[in-house]
């Protein structure tokens, strides 16, 4: 069971990783996953405009939840907390992290691969783990291995997935979601092409959800 405060990484199995190149793409983009049903966002720190968008979207798009990605210390985790983020990820850890987390009173998904890094962050007790990148770290099978040892960790994988693999992901119990850019697709954003998106995003809420509707176990 997961603490009340990271129960939303339980309401949408998918959470699209938007990297916003323009501010004026920031709301059209967000507000076209939130209409595909994907409402969990992740905007990653990649850009200069991406705290401008947190804090857009936040304001203006009804149903999302907004959290900002690639922070990897303190000061750019206020910074993203100032600007209305609900949530935080990293693609790794420290202690820095874990206490900015903490004073800030914001879940923080952590990032860890290997069985050390897993222990750290339990440890520092973060349940909810931001396996990255899952692919080329050992994808499914390492997560499984993983999962006997450490049954209590939860874990986002994110990095190298997509509608070919999704659903090998979340069938693995202790998955709670899946990040991913597929969703976003570059040439897509960079179109404007809104309505893709909303398409994209709903085929992959509808495999997701399959899985784990009573029909498809």
């Amino acid at each position: 069971m997961l603490p009340d405060h990271y129960q939303f990484v339980s309401d949408v199995p998918v959470i699209p990783v938007m990297v916003i190149d323009r501010l004026d793409d920031a709301v059209p983009l967000a507000q076209a996953l939130v209409d595909g049903g994907l409402t969990t966002l992740e905007i990653t720190l990649r850009t200069p405009c991406a705290l401008a968008a947190i804090e857009q979207i936040t304001a203006q798009v009804s149903g999302a939840l907004v959290g900002a990605g690639t922070v990897c210390n303190s000061t750019q985790f206020k910074a993203a907390v100032d600007c209305g983020a609900h949530f935080v990820v990293s693609p790794g850890h420290s202690d820095d992290l874990f206490q900015a987390s903490n004073e800030h009173q914001t879940p923080l998904l952590p990032g860890a691969v290997t069985a050390t890094e897993v222990m750290a962050v339990l440890n520092a007790g973060f349940p909810v783990i931001k396996y990255f990148p899952a692919n080329t770290s050992g994808g499914v099978a390492a997560i499984k291995a993983l999962c006997g040892p450490f049954s209590s960790a939860t874990f986002v994988p994110t990095g190298g997935i997509g509608l070919t693999n999704l659903i090998d992901y979340l069938a693995v119990p202790n998955v709670i979601a899946v990040g991913g850019s597929w969703v976003t697709p570059a040439n897509a954003v960079k179109a404007r092409q809104w309505q893709r998106i909303t398409q994209l995003a709903s085929e992959a809420l509808q495999l997701a959800t399959s899985l784990r509707s009573p029909e498809g176990k």
